[in-house]
């Protein structure tokens, strides 16, 4: 047994880890499907319009899905039309951005993946740009080639072309290798990125490292418990009035947030350095139930901030 546990809290420990390589390899999955069973190119004028829909389009889908499946989204766009003022506080109209920024950040992890893996693999956008008609791009790589590539570089993709076989297979390859550059651009800019906004996420902290390991912890656990509780109180007054349907009775009272109380929980947490506050609950439960000052976000959302969407 307590070999099982050390099992279960080292997967919990690097379950973000677990999830980017499981998301990875889903990645990689999905794009040797799309490869081998969807793509066709046509080899014709409409080979890059045909290869970008595949290069770009499931990466739209893919971003799409993360807006949807990230928490945050819809605490920050729930009820906006009735109150402006929740997405543009009075007095921090950065707020909506800020916020809509570490939203999009988790959204393209998978998108990118996706570039990342199509354009390695090099299929997608050497059907692409075998179509490109642009002139400069024909004469760069076409250059010491016969008049043929011209003419016929859309069926390079596909081997249909009369080229000789040479030129034609140098073609290829060279596509290849573009695709293969344009990929490793991809990932070593997304690198820096992710590595430049954790450094300076980190810089700026105005709490230390201990207490931002606690934090993450607090956060982890009053997800956990705050899901169970809805599902005992869901079961609860459910089970309340059903009973008193079918048996013709008066309710007992179940004790429940008012409504104001469940706006102020439902807002997305801003961090001030004068409380010790860790969830907009903690503050709601510390200050009663009142209205919460909107107070600009710092570096210390972390938590919501490393999320795999």
């Amino acid at each position: 047994m307590d070999g099982f546990q050390t099992i279960l809290k080292f997967f919990i420990n690097r379950r973000t880890a677990i999830g980017y390589s499981f998301m990875a390899l889903l990645t990689l999955g999905s794009e040797r499907v799309f490869s081998l069973v969807a793509f066709r190119c046509p080899c014709s004028n409409e080979n890059f319009r045909y290869g970008l829909v595949f290069l770009f389009s499931p990466a739209f889908v893919l971003l799409v899905i993360g807006y949807f499946l990230n928490s945050k989204t819809w605490k920050l766009f729930t009820g906006c039309w009735v109150n402006p003022r929740k997405i543009f506080p009075k007095g921090n109209i950065c707020h909506f951005f800020y916020i809509f920024g570490q939203i999009t950040l988790n959204a393209l992890v998978a998108p990118v993946m996706w570039l990342s893996v199509a354009l390695l693999n090099g299929t997608f956008y050497e059907c692409a740009m075998s179509g490109l008609r642009n002139p400069a791009y024909l004469d760069a790589i076409c250059r010491n080639k016969s008049v043929k590539c011209f003419e016929e570089l859309h069926k390079v993709a596909c081997g249909k072309s009369t080229m000789p076989f040479s030129e034609s297979e140098e073609l290829k390859l060279t596509l290849q290798a573009q695709s293969q550059i344009l990929g490793w651009c991809v990932i070593v800019t997304m690198a820096l990125l992710s590595l430049l906004t954790t450094c300076c996420a980190s810089c700026q902290s105005k709490v230390s490292h201990l207490q931002l390991m606690f934090w993450k912890v607090y956060a982890e656990k009053e997800k956990e418990q705050l899901e169970q509780t809805f599902q005992l109180y869901a079961t609860k007054l459910s089970e309340r009035n059903l009973k008193c349907f079918f048996e013709n009775k008066k309710p007992e009272v179940i004790p429940l947030p008012a409504f104001q109380a469940w706006e102020d929980a439902s807002q997305l947490y801003s961090f001030s350095s004068s409380q010790q506050h860790y969830s907009t609950i903690h503050r709601l439960v510390e200050e009663g139930q009142k209205e919460i000052n909107e107070e600009r976000e710092t570096t210390l959302d972390f938590v919501d901030r490393r999320e795999i969407p």
